[in-house]
């Protein structure tokens, strides 16, 4: 993790900022808080955080829009609070540039679980070390270089579809990605019919070659109406 860690909550209800701040000062860093959006891209330029916590219900400005003029200019990593009943509005911040999201009312543990993930990614990024050539999660071993997965040791035979779709999750390990980043990504935009419906297919046949329990997937996880998440970390 960055030597000097500078965090940056942004919520209009101050109970909620305090909660999120005393969070983050486990971290043993800088917390920053601001009311509005305004005022979260006005500090984020000035001080350069390392990670910004983001609530999409907003005053002023439309979360998303705050979300998206941050990734555009900022190196900042960008978890995004949003309520259950935002999931729209959740996958549009996530395709605007968010990393991560935690559903309110959130728990402590989580929040923190996810903060750490996020500075892990983060701090890979920056030292510009190479991209891991193996992926290793269990009993799964995933060779990017020779493109090739083994599970306990014996190789596990994929189409190239539900490789590329294993190897991009992998890749984010422990980042959400959306229905819309996927298809971007393994089928470079490309629309089957119900594209949702056709990535449930996939990931379903993923999960019975490796061997991860469908109804409770510790691997390839669901995140209901949004994306998936494959757990490596």
């Amino acid at each position: 993790m960055p030597a000097t860690l500078r965090f940056l909550v942004v919520d209009d209800e101050r109970q909620i900022r305090r909660a999120v701040a005393h969070v983050l000062e486990l971290l043993n860093g800088t917390v920053r808080e601001a009311a509005t959006g305004r005022e979260a891209l006005t500090l984020a330029a000035a001080e350069s955080p390392t990670l910004v916590v983001l609530d999409l219900g907003l005053p002023d400005l439309d979360g998303t829009e705050v979300c998206r003029e941050l990734h555009a200019w900022s190196d900042a990593a960008i978890l995004v609070l949003t309520a259950r009943h935002e999931e729209q509005a959740t996958i549009a911040a996530l395709d605007a540039g968010a990393d991560d999201y935690v559903t309110k009312p959130f728990s402590p543990p989580e929040l923190l679980a996810r903060v750490r993930a996020l500075l892990r990614r983060a701090a890979r990024a920056s030292s510009g070390a190479p991209e891991r050539a193996v992926i290793t999660a269990g009993a799964l071993r995933i060779d990017l270089a020779a493109r090739t997965v083994e599970r306990h040791g014996e190789r596990v035979h994929l189409t190239p579809t539900e490789y590329e779709l294993l190897a991009t999750l992998a890749r984010n390990a422990g980042r959400v990605m959306t229905h819309t980043q996927l298809f971007s990504e393994v089928w470079k935009g490309r629309v089957f019919g119900d594209a949702q419906a056709h990535l449930r297919v996939h990931v379903a046949h993923l999960r019975r070659k490796l061997g991860d329990d469908p109804v409770r997937p510790s691997l390839l996880q669901t995140e209901l109406g949004v994306g998936y998440r494959f757990v490596g970390e």
